[in-house]
């Protein structure tokens, strides 16, 4: 895992977990999310949330059907 080294909840979350739990917050969304919506359900700063959805966004994970809402996309489902 990665992490400071100091032996901070830092290193209990990384990337990954991020990114997961970020599906997983839009896997459970009847529509598009927005960002607070999805900060809500997984509980990650602002910034984290927004790198997190641009890395997904890129890997097809995640799309925007409307401005400023994030969707799970059918590869995004899968991963989970």
């Amino acid at each position: 895992m990665s992490g400071c080294g100091c032996g901070c909840a830092c290193k209990s979350v990384g990337p990954a977990d991020e990114s997961k739990k970020i599906l997983q917050a839009l896997a459970g969304c009847s529509g598009p999310c927005g960002s607070k919506e999805i900060i809500e359900a997984t509980g990650l700063d602002k910034k984290v949330v927004s790198d997190q959805i641009a890395a997904l966004k890129k890997k097809g994970l995640v799309d925007s059907p409307v401005r400023c809402k994030y969707g799970i996309t059918a590869e995004g489902k899968a991963s989970l």
